[in-house]
């Protein structure tokens, strides 16, 4: 209940003697209409109150009735205390519920008058002729006299008339008890599901309806409870007593079963009033997203979620950030932050690319396809990245630094072993990738054909390098010189993003360059090689195709492909 005093006086007088409308003080104030309703019903906040009764003690209270009637026919010594009804109930019934709801449902039962003379006559009907005197005389001693001569005769009178008079039995009352025993029995699987089936015949969903009858939740289980009883032919009032709900609930869950049985009875409640599914709501919001906020005023290029919310509010449409981001991410929508991607200018792009595929496709065993490029050069000196620290340290590196040096690292990758060929270079030039030819045709000599693919750079397309290739194979045709028959397959000018040994290197620069500092080159130089000896006695050993995240290390997938981006700029974080 809301407990602000003065909100609440002042709402009062604005609704009830200015006559502002309900909804608008709802609006203006956020406070339910409940609330408001619950303002206009007190002229103060209420204090809490305990609750009358506990929906989990529903259909154990004829048993919680049953012990103290019983209790109140036994002297106080046999009498079972709450605490011994709870762990009764608890362990008999399964009952789920907390010993504070138990102790007050008894509390709140009155004591039953009769139930004094019920035990005074239980009493006096055990006792000796010369006890039960005296058991009648300290009665006429009482104070005042429960049994004096001025009331004996009125006393023999009354008693003679019920005594003479039978009571007649409560029919009603019998049948009620009778189908709370029988619920009962529904509930602690006294009844089998046989004989349960027998009496109430052939139910659609039967099993269902059982599986959440005992294994569900409470809400669950009333509705399974509901429907049991009404093919039982119990009455709505007996079972809504029994269950603790009322008369709406009962003939709401019949209807739902009857309509789509037991999937609709059990599926989730929704509220049809949600604001998300506001048709108007949405085409507003989605109206509002294909405009620019500079349309409305605003100084910004993207829409913010309050934003949105403001302009929809002064156009009438009342939504806040939940409800938009709801409706939005229904929709499909997610805030995504551009990507930058390359792009090849090469107009034998696609004719480029179909090639190398093909060659892939068909590679031979004795046949090998070599991805080439150079890594660096970068200069030796404290290097930036990622790194697990310990709280409130900041890594730094300084931003002007002087040199130990700087490295050029060659190198080819054969895709279909995986392995590494490397060297160090001076430069970048042609004479250095003649020197990568001659080594890879020493190195593989054993095959037949050996595939070089490489970016477009000038040194990797020049002349002498075309020339030179011709010449080793005409030897090898000629039978001249020993070797395998050299192809060349270059990537698409611009399109460095497909050279897979990119992928080989960020791999290699995250794990060896970021966070170093190397005292010299040597060192540096060191730590490649033993990286680049480490992967290649691992597919040795276990031999993979590059392709998928090769060696484990690999930031991009190194594979060959049109949409891939096996180029990572993020080589030193």
């Amino acid at each position: 209940m809301y407990r602000d005093v003065a909100q609440w006086s002042d709402i009062r007088h604005q609704i009830l003697r200015k006559g502002v409308p309900i909804r608008q003080v709802v609006r203006e104030t956020g406070i339910s209409r409940g609330t408001v309703r619950k303002m206009l019903d007190h002229p103060f906040p209420q204090p809490y109150r305990p609750r009358n009764r506990d929906p989990k003690l529903g259909p154990h209270t004829s048993s919680v009735q049953r012990i103290l009637r019983k209790n109140a026919t036994l002297p106080p010594s046999a009498r079972l205390s709450i605490k011994a009804i709870y762990e009764r109930i608890r362990d008999a019934e399964s009952f789920r519920g907390s010993y504070g709801s138990v102790k007050d449902y008894a509390s709140s039962i009155a004591p039953d008058d009769v139930c004094i003379w019920e035990y005074a006559y239980d009493l006096l009907t055990t006792l000796e002729k010369k006890r039960a005197i005296d058991f009648l005389f300290l009665l006429s001693r009482a104070d005042p006299q429960v049994i004096s001569r001025s009331r004996t005769e009125q006393f023999f009178r009354d008693a003679g008339r019920v005594i003479n008079i039978a009571p007649k039995p409560d029919k009603r009352e019998q049948a009620r008890q009778a189908a709370f025993e029988w619920m009962q029995g529904v509930l602690q699987k006294e009844i089998s599901r046989d004989a349960l089936r027998q009496e109430i015949g052939d139910v659609p969903d039967m099993a269902a309806l059982l599986d959440r009858l005992y294994g569900g939740r409470l809400s669950d289980s009333n509705r399974s409870m509901v429907v049991l009883a009404s093919r039982r032919g119990l009455s709505r009032g007996t079972v809504c007593d029994f269950l603790g709900i009322n008369k709406h609930t009962h003939r709401k869950y019949l209807r739902t079963f009857n309509h789509g049985g037991h999937a609709a009875l059990f599926a989730r409640q929704t509220r049809s009033t949600r604001k998300f599914d506001n048709e108007a709501i949405k085409q507003a919001v989605f109206g509002l997203l294909h405009e620019p906020p500079s349309n409305y005023g605003i100084n910004r290029t993207t829409w913010i979620m309050l934003d949105l919310s403001r302009v929809l509010r002064d156009a009438g449409q009342y939504a806040c950030p939940g409800v938009i981001r709801k409706i939005t991410k229904a929709a499909g929508y997610r805030w995504r932050r551009a990507r930058k991607v390359l792009t090849s200018t090469d107009p034998e792009y696609r004719e480029k690319v179909h090639h190398i595929q093909g060659i892939l496709a068909q590679l031979q065993e004795n046949e090998a396809f070599f991805s080439i490029d150079e890594f660096g050069p970068f200069a030796i000196r404290a290097q930036g990245g990622r790194a697990l620290v310990a709280p409130g340290e900041m890594p730094t590196v300084p931003q002007r630094q002087k040199s130990k040096g700087s490295l050029i690292m060659t190198t080819a990758l054969e895709l279909s072993q995986n392995q590494i060929t490397y060297f160090y270079s001076p430069r970048k030039d042609t004479g250095e990738m003649l020197r990568m030819l001659a080594k890879l045709i020493q190195e593989y000599t054993y095959k037949s054909r050996i595939y070089l693919s490489w970016d477009a750079a000038s040194w990797h397309m020049s002349k002498m390098l075309y020339a030179r290739v011709a010449k080793h194979n005409d030897a090898v045709t000629n039978g001249d010189v020993a070797g395998p028959i050299v192809e060349l397959a270059p990537l698409p000018a611009g399109a460095q993003f497909l050279n897979v040994i990119e992928s080989v290197f960020s791999g290699m620069a995250r794990a060896v360059i970021a966070n170093s500092n190397y005292a010299s080159v040597e060192e540096a130089r060191a730590a490649i090689e033993r990286y680049v000896q480490e992967r290649n006695e691992k597919f040795r050993c276990a031999p993979k195709r590059a392709g998928g995240k090769i060696w484990g290390m690999e930031r991009e997938p190194a594979r060959f492909s049109g949409s891939n981006n096996c180029k990572d700029p993020r080589y030193y974080r």
